[in-house]
């Protein structure tokens, strides 16, 4: 058998994951959908098979079982044994196990193993690995290394994969793989029809199926009419809240002329209908989130998303099947819609491309002003950070200048005080340890207000001593800070040491002169006594 051929991001990863167990007992690698992480971990399950140490794979459910025991055969030839139903792998001379959750956590069934029977356990689909089925397995098997592998790192209960696994051994991002060749690049075009989720409640950390489906029923006749203008002639997949409204949104679609089938989890025909769609007898597949792990159909080439969620998870994996590569396949269409929800964050196109939140509203945003024209996710996404950039520069400008203004209107503390000629206050030092910390809002709010620019005070001690001089100055008659930067700013020297009248009456001269200083007065050798 030819010797299956890892992609340098592949190998990569592989050899990571050893890295990583050398330092930790559970890890973590993430790959995108289409970017075979199955292979991935059939070259690790080998290479623990050499080790000497017997290998479970657990998932939850049967499709990736059969998917697994698929691939390691295919990659490694190696068979596997199973641990499902009825099926079990003890008295197997297979070293590697497929193994289901639903069947493994059962009592029975776990004691029969003692707790270092495997010495490597893979979780496919690892975003689910935190719920107490999949707990219940792994801590009966304490010593074992732990693999966790998946296309979507974050979990729509919130609870962080962090809790349970101690490292990323790897992680290989879709704009990369779209950019190295190895998945389709998207286009997202943002429909322009307004669907209100407003009303819709939030549970486990998303919208409420049930309130989505009723919310999105009167406006199914609208979106087929799109779908009519934008998916003729592709392989469209359809995500939908409930089984009813996709069976509903289906009757529809046939209306309009498209082949439309639908599979939900209780069809009895479900393989055929996907062979059939695979083959190309159908155009439009609708699933309620039957389709989100384990199928694939790399022609696939329009993805349209009507169960709207706040999990990129759950977003990232109904996109994922559309984004393997076809012969004459160029691209994806992602059709969006302009979702109004009012406070909740919804997932979007730019959530698949960007890291940054600020650069996913710009992006969203962008794309909602293009609406009606594919846009290029890449594209899209270098886009939003320049204007994000930009946006972020014009308000820098905008601060600086504000800085500037109240600038012009404020005396330096160091130029007040070699004006007033304190060498008390030039030379201070703290002493206690209320005077070192910094000047309260308070007090430079006061110190703003007199005509000090308050920034450069380092400390409270000194901001209380500034304070006290200019208190004690006006009792005394004396110049103030803004009389000070006013006319030391035409070139007047120690004006800190004038009375405050003089100043005044030499700043009205001024005035009356058209903000010019009278020719008769020098301002260098002015003195103001």
């Amino acid at each position: 058998m030819k010797k299956m051929e890892l992609r340098p991001y592949q190998q990569e990863a592989k050899e990571s994951v050893f890295q990583e167990w050398g330092k930790v007992d559970r890890t973590l690698l993430v790959l995108p959908t289409g970017c075979g992480k199955t292979i991935v971990f059939a070259k690790v399950t080998e290479d623990c098979v050499r080790q000497g140490k017997r290998v479970l794979i657990l998932a939850h459910r049967g499709e990736l079982l059969e998917q697994a025991s698929d691939k390691i055969a295919k990659a490694t030839g190696l068979k596997c044994a199973t641990e499902k139903a009825e099926e079990t792998c003890l008295g197997s001379w297979f070293r590697i196990t497929v193994g289901s959750v639903q069947s493994m956590q059962r009592e029975k069934r776990l004691v029969q193993f003692p707790g270092d029977y495997f010495g490597a356990i893979i979780i496919d689909e690892a975003h689910h690995c935190i719920s107490d089925g999949y707990q219940k397995v792994l801590q009966h098997f304490p010593g074992a290394k732990v693999l966790g592998v998946t296309a979507t790192p974050d979990r729509g209960d919130m609870r962080n994969l962090g809790q349970y696994f101690e490292s990323l051994a790897f992680e290989y991002t879709l704009p990369k793989a779209i950019k190295e060749g190895y998945l389709s690049p998207i286009k997202a075009l943002t429909i322009p029809l307004k669907l209100d989720l407003s009303g819709v409640g939030i549970q486990s950390g998303d919208f409420k199926v049930g309130e989505v489906a009723t919310a999105l029923d009167p406006y199914l006749y609208q979106i087929a009419e799109e779908m009519a203008v934008h998916c003729q002639g592709r392989k469209t997949v359809v995500f939908l809240p409930l089984v009813k409204t996709s069976q509903k949104f289906r009757d529809i679609l046939l209306e309009k002329g498209f082949r439309a089938a639908e599979v939900n989890g209780d069809s009895q025909d479900r393989a055929e209908i996907l062979a059939a769609f695979d083959h190309g007898d159908y155009n439009v597949l609708c699933n309620s989130m039957l389709l989100t792990e384990g199928w694939d159909c790399p022609s696939v080439d329009c993805i349209v998303v009507l169960r709207p969620t706040k999990v990129r998870s759950l977003y990232s994996q109904m996109v994922g099947r559309g984004t393997r590569l076809h012969p004459g396949k160029d691209h994806l269409l992602l059709l969006d819609f302009l979702w109004h929800t009012e406070r909740h964050e919804l997932c979007h196109p730019a959530n698949l491309i960007c890291d940054n939140e600020e650069v996913a509203r710009k992006m969203t945003e962008n794309l909602e002003e293009a609406a009606g024209c594919p846009v290029d996710i890449e594209e899209a996404e270098k886009e939003a950070a320049e204007d994000v950039v930009a946006q972020r520069e014009e308000s820098l400008a905008k601060q600086l200048a504000e800085m500037r203004r109240r600038k012009k209107k404020l005396v330096d503390p160091l130029q007040f005080e070699m004006s007033i000629q304190a060498e008390d206050l030039s030379g201070y030092v703290p002493a206690f340890g209320w005077e070192m910390s910094p000047a309260t809002d308070k007090q430079k709010a006061a110190l703003e207000k007199l005509g000090i620019m308050p920034d450069e005070i380092e400390n409270a001690g000194k901001a209380t001593k500034l304070l006290e001089r200019l208190d004690k100055r006006r009792q005394e008659g004396l110049t103030t800070p803004k009389q000070i930067r006013f006319l030391e700013g035409r070139g007047f020297q120690h004006v800190g040491t004038w009375q405050f009248e003089h100043a005044k009456n030499l700043i009205d001269r001024i005035a009356a002169n058209g903000w010019h200083t009278p020719a008769d007065i020098n301002p260098q050798e002015y003195k103001g006594a």
